[in-house]
């Protein structure tokens, strides 16, 4: 494994621009979501985090069901080219304290990058083998 594209989970669950902040608050509050990410027609417009409906929605008055989440998504962080090495990636996503992190090409996603995960398969990479 030494590519991005080797280590993401592809195929990420998304929802749509046209979905509405309500869905998306549905999703966080499970708490292992701590972002939605939006596509539309296959290309990342970004994320929707908790704050982001708190400070877009909530405290702007409007109302969640009507809202659509192209209205208050926000642009990724960080976003990760599938053909990057993941020495180089696992050392963004520590610098960043990112857990996941989407993964486009060409500004279409193509997946996300977990850094737990990614611990797991380098801590694999690197175990002795035995004889």
């Amino acid at each position: 494994m030494t590519r991005v594209r080797d280590a993401m989970l592809p195929d990420p669950k998304v929802l749509g621009g046209e979905a509405s902040a309500q869905e998306a608050g549905v999703l966080l509050a499970r708490p292992e979501v701590k972002a939605v990410l939006v596509c539309e027609h296959g290309r990342l417009l970004g994320i929707v985090t908790a704050r982001a409906l708190v400070e877009r929605v909530v405290a702007a008055g409007r109302d969640p069901r009507e809202t659509a989440l192209r209205e208050i998504v926000e642009a990724p962080l960080l976003t990760l080219d599938p053909e990057m090495d993941v020495d180089e990636a696992f050392r963004l996503l520590e610098e960043r304290d990112a857990e996941r992190v989407p993964v486009a090409e060409g500004g279409r996603l193509v997946g996300v990058l977990s850094r737990s995960v990614l611990m797991r398969r380098l801590a694999e990479d690197e175990s002795p083998v035995s004889s």
